[in-house]
């Protein structure tokens, strides 16, 4: 399905009848990836997930995007599905639009339950090696951005990012790198303890994109929530351990 929004044409999938659940994906996805997860919660309930901008089929942001356009984009995609109440669910960047989202005083949807796996949203702590090539790089960088350096080699700066970019930032098209480089590094840890609802957090054991140490410290310090981790699991515990996951969601959902 495809809507309108802000003028961005927006890929979407509606499935199932009942309450209505909201399900945000992890960068650099297609919402085709979450099937098994929606189809398994559409047997009780009215799944909505979208693609967002700059993801799968939906057309990209027109200018770099912070985590807060994204859960304004939210807002907006809800009222035009004429979603006032719903579940939301969660997996890695989708955790950090949700994270922003409630925690907000104008919050505009009501949302009494939330599902958060492999969530991102903690700042890593940089390991020795990791603090000096950062250093290089802002060296490096400081260097390649004068004027006379743009002027003699225009490619350099971008060519610096590549290379000590992640994965995720190489795959990105030039407008994609500049809303990673703009969401990725946000720390969202203080926004944490704003998240009121009934949160459940499920963490592959093995994730090394958001370690099971960012989960422990989501569930100490949001109110209500709790964490279920999955033996032989990493970032993708939905499709690593699908039939586990499932059974888990099922529990908090009341999915029979």
């Amino acid at each position: 399905m495809n809507v309108k929004i802000n003028n961005l044409n927006v890929n979407y999938i509606c499935e199932g009848d009942g309450e209505n659940v909201l399900l945000l994906q992890g960068w650099g996805t297609e919402i085709t990836l979450y099937s098994a997860v929606i189809s398994e919660i559409a047997k009780k309930y009215r799944v909505y997930a979208p693609d967002f901008p700059g993801f799968g089929k939906s057309d990209e942001p027109t200018e770099p995007w912070c985590v807060d356009d994204y859960a304004d984009f939210v807002a907006a995609f809800c009222k035009e599905m004429g979603i006032t109440k719903t579940i939301l669910v969660g997996h890695s960047f989708g955790c950090r639009v949700i994270i922003k989202l409630l925690s907000r005083d104008d919050c505009p949807i009501e949302v009494e339950k939330v599902i958060l796996t492999g969530a991102a949203g903690i700042k890593p702590v940089q390991s020795e090696t990791a603090k000096k090539k950062a250093s290089a790089y802002q060296r490096g960088k400081k260097f390649l951005s004068t004027p006379i350096m743009k002027k003699l080699f225009p490619n350099a700066l971008e060519k610096l990012r590549t290379k000590h970019g992640s994965a995720d930032y190489r795959a990105a098209s030039p407008m994609m790198r500049q809303v990673l480089v703009k969401t990725v590094n946000e720390d969202l840890s203080h926004l944490l303890p704003k998240v009121k609802q009934e949160v459940l957090l499920i963490f592959g054991r093995n994730d090394d994109a958001t370690p099971i140490t960012d989960g422990q410290r989501m569930e100490k310090e949001m109110p209500n929530a709790g964490l279920a981790v999955i033996e032989n699991a990493g970032h993708f515990a939905f499709i690593e351990q699908q039939y586990l996951f499932l059974r888990i969601v099922d529990s908090f959902l009341g999915i029979e």
